[in-house]
C-alpha cells in the first residue's frame, strides 16, 4: 500500500464560523457537530476568526481511492504508530485517509511505515 507525503503544514482549529475558510484551497477538512465547529486547513491559511488553533502538523494520506468494504487499515496505520508512541490526528474523505502527525514526529512516522511494508511516494 502507498502512502503519499503532503508537503504543507497543518494547523487544527476550532473556529467561530466557516466564513472566513478558503473553501478554494487545496486542502481544507470541516467538522461540525452540536458542540464545535473544527477545521483543518494549511496554516498560512488559518482564518481569523479561529477561537483556539493548534500548528505544527503535518499529513499524509493512503494513496487511491479506498472501497468502503476495506477494513482496518486506518486501524492497522494507527496501531503501528502507536507501538512507536507516535499520537495522530486522522480524517477521512469519501475517497481515502488522511493521518496527520505533529511535525517532530513525521519523519520518524514515515520512516517506521516504510519498515513495516508500505511504500512512501512524493
Amino acid at each position: 500500500m502507498e502512502i503519499k507525503k503532503i508537503d504543507y503544514d497543518f494547523s487544527v482549529c476550532k473556529v467561530a464560523d466557516y466564513s472566513l475558510e478558503q473553501l478554494n484551497s487545496k486542502y481544507s477538512f470541516m467538522g461540525k457537530t452540536d458542540e464545535e465547529k473544527s477545521l483543518v486547513c494549511i496554516t498560512e491559511e488559518v482564518p481569523s476568526n479561529a477561537i483556539e488553533r493548534d500548528d505544527g502538523w503535518k499529513a499524509f494520506r493512503i494513496q487511491g481511492i479506498l472501497d468502503f468494504s476495506l477494513v482496518g487499515i486506518l486501524s492497522e496505520i494507527s496501531g503501528i504508530l502507536a507501538e512507536n508512541k507516535i499520537s495522530i490526528f486522522a480524517i477521512s474523505t469519501f475517497n481515502t485517509d488522511y493521518v496527520l502527525t505533529k511535525k517532530e514526529s513525521y519523519q520518524r512516522a514515515l520512516e517506521i511505515l516504510h519498515s513495516a511494508g508500505y511504500e512512501i511516494v512524493e
